[in-house]
Protein backbone atom coordinates (compact mmCIF):
# COMPACT_ATOMS: atom_id res chain seq x y z
CA UNK A 1 0.00 0.00 0.00
CA UNK A 2 2.82 2.43 0.77
CA UNK A 3 4.38 1.87 -2.65
CA UNK A 4 1.13 2.70 -4.45
CA UNK A 5 0.69 5.88 -2.40
CA UNK A 6 4.24 6.93 -3.24
CA UNK A 7 3.68 6.35 -6.98
CA UNK A 8 0.36 8.24 -6.93
CA UNK A 9 2.04 11.20 -5.19
CA UNK A 10 4.72 11.30 -7.87
CA UNK A 11 2.18 11.15 -10.70
CA UNK A 12 -0.26 13.66 -9.29
CA UNK A 13 -0.20 17.17 -10.63
CA UNK A 14 -0.10 19.82 -7.94
CA UNK A 15 -1.39 23.29 -8.56
CA UNK A 16 -0.47 26.50 -6.78
CA UNK A 17 -3.92 27.98 -7.45
CA UNK A 18 -5.47 25.97 -4.60
CA UNK A 19 -3.51 27.97 -2.03
CA UNK A 20 -5.13 31.24 -3.21
CA UNK A 21 -8.69 29.93 -3.20
CA UNK A 22 -10.98 31.84 -0.87
CA UNK A 23 -12.98 29.97 1.73
CA UNK A 24 -16.77 29.83 1.72
CA UNK A 25 -18.04 32.46 4.14
CA UNK A 26 -21.34 33.77 5.42
CA UNK A 27 -21.31 37.53 5.92
CA UNK A 28 -24.11 39.23 7.87
CA UNK A 29 -24.59 42.99 7.57
CA UNK A 30 -27.01 45.37 9.25
CA UNK A 31 -28.48 47.75 6.67
CA UNK A 32 -31.34 50.20 7.22
CA UNK A 33 -33.88 49.57 4.41
CA UNK A 34 -37.27 51.26 4.18
CA UNK A 35 -38.83 50.15 0.91
CA UNK A 36 -38.68 47.57 -1.88
CA UNK A 37 -36.42 49.86 -3.91
CA UNK A 38 -33.83 49.95 -1.12
CA UNK A 39 -33.97 46.19 -0.80
CA UNK A 40 -33.59 45.70 -4.57
CA UNK A 41 -30.68 48.17 -4.78
CA UNK A 42 -28.77 46.39 -1.99
CA UNK A 43 -29.51 42.93 -3.43
CA UNK A 44 -28.33 43.90 -6.93
CA UNK A 45 -25.16 45.56 -5.62
CA UNK A 46 -24.13 42.58 -3.52
CA UNK A 47 -25.04 39.94 -6.11
CA UNK A 48 -22.82 41.72 -8.66
CA UNK A 49 -19.73 40.79 -6.61
CA UNK A 50 -17.77 37.83 -7.91
CA UNK A 51 -17.96 34.71 -5.77
CA UNK A 52 -21.41 35.41 -4.30
CA UNK A 53 -23.56 32.27 -4.17
CA UNK A 54 -26.68 33.55 -2.40
CA UNK A 55 -28.05 36.80 -1.02
CA UNK A 56 -30.80 36.84 1.61
CA UNK A 57 -32.35 40.20 2.49
CA UNK A 58 -34.57 40.49 5.59
CA UNK A 59 -36.01 44.00 5.63
CA UNK A 60 -37.87 43.50 8.90
CA UNK A 61 -34.62 42.78 10.78
CA UNK A 62 -32.54 45.16 8.60
CA UNK A 63 -30.28 42.23 7.82
CA UNK A 64 -28.45 41.12 4.68
CA UNK A 65 -26.86 37.65 4.62
CA UNK A 66 -24.36 36.93 1.85
CA UNK A 67 -22.96 33.44 1.30
CA UNK A 68 -20.09 32.68 -1.05
CA UNK A 69 -16.39 32.98 -1.69
CA UNK A 70 -16.23 36.65 -0.67
CA UNK A 71 -14.33 38.87 1.72
CA UNK A 72 -16.47 40.53 4.44
CA UNK A 73 -14.87 43.96 4.01
CA UNK A 74 -15.55 43.98 0.25
CA UNK A 75 -19.20 43.11 0.83
CA UNK A 76 -19.54 45.87 3.43
CA UNK A 77 -17.89 48.38 1.10
CA UNK A 78 -20.22 47.38 -1.75
CA UNK A 79 -23.30 47.82 0.43
CA UNK A 80 -22.07 51.23 1.59
CA UNK A 81 -21.59 52.25 -2.06
CA UNK A 82 -25.38 52.11 -2.49
CA UNK A 83 -25.68 55.08 -0.12
CA UNK A 84 -27.11 53.05 2.75
CA UNK A 85 -25.75 53.09 6.28
CA UNK A 86 -24.27 49.66 6.91
CA UNK A 87 -22.25 47.84 9.55
CA UNK A 88 -21.35 44.26 10.37
CA UNK A 89 -24.16 42.40 12.15
CA UNK A 90 -23.62 43.32 15.83
CA UNK A 91 -26.11 40.88 17.38
CA UNK A 92 -25.98 37.28 18.57
CA UNK A 93 -28.77 35.02 19.88
CA UNK A 94 -29.50 35.81 23.52
CA UNK A 95 -29.21 32.17 24.63
CA UNK A 96 -25.47 32.21 23.78
CA UNK A 97 -24.77 34.97 26.32
CA UNK A 98 -24.42 34.22 30.02
CA UNK A 99 -26.04 37.55 31.09
CA UNK A 100 -28.27 38.72 28.19
CA UNK A 101 -29.87 41.62 30.08
CA UNK A 102 -26.64 43.26 31.21
CA UNK A 103 -26.58 46.99 30.44
CA UNK A 104 -23.90 46.60 27.77
CA UNK A 105 -25.55 43.70 25.96
CA UNK A 106 -29.24 44.58 26.08
CA UNK A 107 -30.36 46.73 23.17
CA UNK A 108 -33.95 47.87 22.57
CA UNK A 109 -33.29 48.20 18.84
CA UNK A 110 -32.12 44.60 18.50
CA UNK A 111 -34.44 42.12 16.77
CA UNK A 112 -36.36 39.82 19.09
CA UNK A 113 -34.20 37.01 20.44
CA UNK A 114 -30.93 38.89 19.88
CA UNK A 115 -28.56 40.94 22.07
CA UNK A 116 -25.42 42.91 21.24
CA UNK A 117 -22.23 40.95 20.86
CA UNK A 118 -20.13 42.56 23.61
CA UNK A 119 -17.58 41.25 26.06
CA UNK A 120 -19.45 40.28 29.20
CA UNK A 121 -18.58 42.37 32.24
CA UNK A 122 -19.62 39.57 34.59
CA UNK A 123 -17.55 36.45 34.99
CA UNK A 124 -19.00 33.02 34.36
CA UNK A 125 -19.60 31.06 37.56
CA UNK A 126 -16.86 28.57 38.36
CA UNK A 127 -17.70 24.90 38.77
CA UNK A 128 -14.77 24.26 41.12
CA UNK A 129 -15.25 25.18 44.77
CA UNK A 130 -13.29 28.22 45.79
CA UNK A 131 -11.05 28.54 48.85
CA UNK A 132 -13.63 30.48 50.85
CA UNK A 133 -16.20 27.68 50.54
CA UNK A 134 -13.77 25.00 51.70
CA UNK A 135 -12.85 26.93 54.85
CA UNK A 136 -16.44 27.84 55.72
CA UNK A 137 -16.82 24.93 58.16
CA UNK A 138 -13.18 24.68 59.18
CA UNK A 139 -12.18 24.46 62.86
CA UNK A 140 -9.30 26.87 62.26
CA UNK A 141 -11.66 29.60 61.03
CA UNK A 142 -12.96 31.67 64.00
CA UNK A 143 -15.84 33.03 61.89
CA UNK A 144 -17.01 29.57 60.82
CA UNK A 145 -20.41 28.14 61.53
CA UNK A 146 -20.74 27.12 65.17
CA UNK A 147 -23.78 24.86 64.82
CA UNK A 148 -21.76 21.76 65.54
Amino acid sequence: MGYLDHISDLCSVTSTRNSKRKTMETVEIKVKMDCDGCERRVRNAVSSLSGVKSVDVNRKQSRVTVTGYVEPNKVLKKVKSTGKRAEMWPYIPYNLVSYPYAPQAYDKKAPSGYVKNVVQAFHAPDTTPSESLTTLFSDENPNACSVM
